[in-house]
């Protein structure tokens, strides 16, 4: 029996480009991509995509619907990571730990929608704690978050590490309009009654996510605290195999968090910050967001829709490939790869 076949479409950006560098190894699987030259032809796009087992879709939103679109085989699986169907009901949304089962329906789901980089962490923090009714659904909810300069696709390393890498900004929050893309799929499947507010940011380093949720102990229900909110979320997250709730003694005794820390995992680490004084709890996510947020979790999800995952050891941190691939990696992308790998 052939091992099964998988194809990357859209290989040549950070997201597909850490997919294919996490799975080019891997002896259990067969790899497709596709050479330069055909790419854009959408007659060899659909035979491609109708010939494998799995396909992982690293497009733009339009070019992945046009992409699934193109499935005429029923017995063909589809991760994708852009946010075109992160909100649709008939797609199983890929972040395995957010709910019990939820590991289950992808790996037998037909179609995954791989989560955002942003809402893997906001959701991670809030569905439990909004589940659990610790925090009212219509709790005004504000997010910020602060991801490195990879969250920008080519433009951001290009900005960073191509030219005219001396004047790019230090620092930069966008998303003023307050209309991001990612604050629906943070409202849906965080179990939020009304919209968040949410505030993204770059930074200049390469990758890795902060994100923190702010609440006032005051707007909660009676007697929830910080220790509250930390044992829940403690519970839901016991054995999780990439993520990880520091203890209390841990995350007290922090004076910064550091977004670069798990960079190259598939890791994240959710903290609990309280102030009894002022009645205020910080929540907090740090995870690498072309791990955790990208490309790790569509190969967490691709194992389980393969029935072949296995969770590593408890305090064991797997470190895939270091830092994202250099900007001259991602400008030759795929040029000297062979279109299949066994």
């Amino acid at each position: 029996m052939n091992s099964p076949l998988v194809f990357i479409d859209g290989d040549q950006g950070t997201t597909g480009l850490q997919i294919h560098e996490r799975l080019r190894d891997r002896t259990d699987l067969r790899l497709f991509t596709l050479a330069a030259a055909e790419r854009k032809d959408p007659r060899r796009r659909a035979e491609a995509i109708n010939a494998c087992d799995i396909a992982i879709l690293c497009l733009p939103d339009a070019a992945a619907r046009e992409a699934v679109s193109a499935i005429v085989n029923p017995a063909v699986r589809v991760i994708d990571a852009s946010s075109a169907h992160r909100t649709q009901p008939d797609w199983t949304y890929g972040f395995p730990e957010m709910t019990p089962g939820q590991s289950e329906r992808i790996a037998n789901a037909r179609r995954v929608t791989n989560p955002g980089c942003y809402p893997t962490g906001a959701i991670g923090l809030l569905r439990p704690l909004v589940q659990a009714g610790l925090i009212p659904e219509r709790y005004p909810v504000s997010v910020h978050a602060v991801s490195g300069y990879s969250g920008r696709g080519r433009a951001g390393v290009e900005e960073h590490e191509g030219q005219g890498a001396a004047s790019a900004p230090a620092y930069q929050v966008y998303g003023l309009e307050l209309a991001h893309k990612h604050t629906p799929e943070i409202q849906q499947h965080a179990g939020l009654a009304q919209r968040p507010i949410f505030v993204p940011a770059y930074g200049a380093f390469r990758q890795g996510i902060v994100l923190t949720v702010p609440l006032a102990l005051r707007l909660l229900p009676a007697g929830v605290d910080g220790a509250t909110l930390h044992a829940c979320l403690a519970r839901h997250y016991a054995g999780a195999a990439h993520v990880r709730v520091l203890p209390l003694e841990e995350s007290g005794a922090l004076k910064q968090l550091d977004p670069q820390v798990l960079n190259g995992t598939n890791d994240m680490h959710l903290g609990v910050f309280s102030n009894r004084e002022h009645g205020h709890v910080l929540l907090s996510a740090v995870f690498d967001n072309l791990g955790k947020g990208a490309s790790g979790a569509a190969v967490q999800n691709l194992d389980l829709m393969l029935a072949q995952h296995q969770a590593p050891p408890r305090g064991r941190t797997l470190r895939i490939g270091g830092a994202m691939p250099t900007r001259d990696a991602m400008l030759s992308a795929t040029a000297t790869r062979h279109r299949w790998q066994k």
